[in-house]
């Protein structure tokens, strides 16, 4: 492994925090060349998998392929430890398909350490950050717990529910970052010193069962898909054996024991005071919200091919173990059911992440960066997301170049930044597909469309990867113009189309045209499109013409819609504009906007409370602003 010493280095970009978030920063920061230190309080678990044993899902299946597309490394990992894959929603339209995939938890660590043990200008480290160095509002480096200190041109935060982090078991509560690890108290405070304005949120987890205790035949076997939809456009096939995973139920008798112990659980104990994830609530709070359903559905997921530890995945409690103990055994198949680690919920640090530039640069500090939990998120997608945009970022401030702002009209990682930064939270937040008014702009199938030219830019994505890329949407785009422009007229026969058409009645018309009939794939047209060597053999290059073919008029109606925004977006407003000027606008709205600080009036127009008339103002201002006719503006006439 390779280490630096404390005392004497520096670097172009620090990197606090070895989870998702902090691997996917550290990852791209050194990719683009910059020197880069990761400080973690234990360097041998870095991407530790805290809750469940999986990557991907609705919405955050999403993430991983942007992340992919971008030159990041966690969809790679994933394929490459993935012991069961699902394409959920595939039987719904190709805007909310998403990936899943369960994942050796072990192997995943292991894998994303040996990754960054071998990445030039990357350098790992056992330390405990206490402080940041300032010099006036610029960061400098970082002061270890040790008194040392580290010098850097960026500094990213990305530690994860270890910011003060609380653990709680029905009504004994005691300091950690996750359990059996201890968490990050000194910096805690030195964020607050700071002036930064600090929340507090909580999240949970289910025990964990030794799977030689568990009779599978009670549940419901879920095998994975024949043929998986892998992460990343680099992997081919599965490197790990594939197993299944089971489904089962809560019951009324389970219920029973949480409602006769309900005061015994941290949660409704009072011992709680963060706010949790609404979409992922405790099984406590599902019993108790949702009194009028007979059960709620559990999955039984395997941490790994070696491991005996098995997750329950809709069973996260802060009940004690005693109860814990008594609400598993009552869930038929475990009444035998050994908990080898009891489920816990733990509560933390945040930064309310209305303090961000959409760069994920803090407000308060130059140069300092912020990714994953400590900007309100939940989940390991949206943090290795917020990573890679915030290691970006941090390695064009260390070489003073400009920033990149990840537009929401181009990609979920765009949405999720600009809802943290312009919206702010009130729970952690989890990204869905309901989330964007483009979703099918935004499909998994496009992601490397939209994202791997930057990627490329900015030296994350090798010239070898991008001539692959060029050569697939060069066989996408030949193969469109060659279906909208011939014509059936049956010189080759195809068994597959004329077993579901009249072939005669579609006579004369394109194949474009053809291909959106229900039911009609490019394979049915296989045999003329291969006469004329057109038949792709890549299976993405297929499914890309049929969505793009199928979903046309729709496409470019949000395609419209997307370019107002942009168009709206290219109206910048300075950081420096006072909005104390402009008459017209309440307190709270001039509040508002000074707190956020808007890039562009679309971004404005986003904040809660802010009105069309206020946005209107900003306008007029702007323009008048820009003609030299500042101290003229008035209120417009209503």
């Amino acid at each position: 492994m390779k280490s630096a010493t404390h005392h004497s280095e520096e670097f172009d970009v620090v990197i606090v925090g070895g989870g998702h978030a902090g691997c996917e920063a550290a990852m791209a920061a050194a990719r683009m060349g910059a020197r880069t230190t990761l400080l973690s309080l234990k360097s041998s678990r870095l991407a530790q998998m805290s809750c469940n044993p999986a990557i991907g899902g609705i919405a955050k299946g999403h993430l991983v392929r942007e992340i992919d597309a971008l030159g990041g490394i966690m969809g790679q990992i994933a394929d490459r430890t993935g012991i069961q894959f699902r394409l959920l929603n595939s039987s719904r339209g190709p805007a909310v398909q998403a990936p899943r995939c369960q994942s050796d938890k072990s192997k995943y660590s292991n894998e994303m350490r040996i990754e960054m043990e071998w990445q030039e200008n990357l350098f790992l480290q056992d330390a405990e950050v206490s402080g940041l160095i300032l010099e006036g509002n610029v960061v400098k480096g970082v002061q270890l717990s040790d008194g040392s200190r580290i010098q850097a041109k960026a500094v990213v935060i990305a530690t994860g529910t270890f910011l003060n982090g609380l653990i709680h078991i029905g009504n004994q509560s005691r300091a950690g970052g996750r359990i059996s690890e201890q968490p990050s108290v000194l910096l805690a405070e030195n964020l607050r010193a700071l002036g930064f304005c600090i929340g507090r949120l909580k999240t949970g987890t289910p025990p964990r069962l030794d799977k030689r205790t568990i009779n599978y035949a009670q549940f419901e076997e879920q095998k994975g898909d024949p043929n998986p939809t892998f992460f990343s456009t680099k992997t081919v096939s599965c490197t790990l054996p594939q197993i299944s995973c089971h489904l089962g139920y809560t019951n009324e008798r389970l219920h029973e024991v949480i409602r006769a112990n309900l005061k015994r659980s941290a949660l409704y104990g009072g011992f709680i005071t963060g706010i949790g994830p609404r979409y992922c609530p405790s099984v406590e709070d599902k019993v108790v919200k949702f009194s009028g359903r007979e059960r709620h559905q559990i999955f039984l997921e395997p941490e790994g091919l070696d491991a005996d530890e098995v997750y329950i995945n809709g069973l996260s409690t802060s009940m004690p173990e005693e109860v814990q103990q008594e609400m598993v055994r009552s869930i038929p198949g475990l009444e035998k059911a050994r908990i080898i680690r009891p489920g816990y919920a733990i509560e933390y640090d945040f930064v309310i992440p209305t303090e961000l530039h959409p760069t994920l640069e803090t407000k308060k500090a130059s140069g300092l960066f912020m990714a994953g939990q400590i900007n309100g998120t939940t989940g390991y997608e949206e943090a290795a997301a917020l990573g890679i945009v915030a290691g970006i970022n941090a390695a064009l401030k260390a070489r003073r170049q400009d920033p990149v702002v990840f537009p929401r009209e181009e990609s979920y990682i765009g949405i999720m930044v600009d809802d943290l930064v312009t919206r702010g939270v009130d729970e952690p937040y989890r990204m869905f597909t309901s989330r964007s008014e483009f979703r099918l702009l935004m499909r998994i199938d496009n992601a490397d469309r939209r994202l791997t030219p930057l990627g490329h830019s900015l030296g994350l994505v090798d010239d070898a990867h991008y001539q692959e890329f060029l050569k697939k949407y060069q066989e996408v785009d030949q193969l469109r113009d060659f279906m909208k422009g011939h014509r059936w007229n049956r010189e080759i026969e195809c068994p597959g189309l004329e077993s579901q058409l009249d072939a005669n009645a579609v006579k004369g018309s394109t194949l474009e045209e053809i291909l959106r009939r229900p039911g009609i794939n490019v394979e049915d047209l296989a045999p003329l499109l291969r006469a004329h060597s057109r038949m792709p053999s890549c299976v993405a290059v297929r499914n890309a013409v049929e969505i793009e073919i199928r979903y046309e008029g729709y496409i470019q109606q949000q395609m419209r819609d997307a370019e107002k925004i942009r168009r709206i977006s290219s109206r910048l407003i300075p950081l420096d504009l006072d909005y104390a000027q402009m008459d017209g606008l309440s307190r709270e709205i001039r509040e508002k906007l000074k707190k956020v600080q808007p890039k562009d009036l679309a971004m404005a127009s986003r904040i809660p409370g802010i009105t069309p008339a206020a946005v209107s103002i900003i306008g007029i201002y702007l323009e008048m602003r820009q003609a030299g006719r500042k101290n003229s503006f008035k209120k417009p006439e209503t």
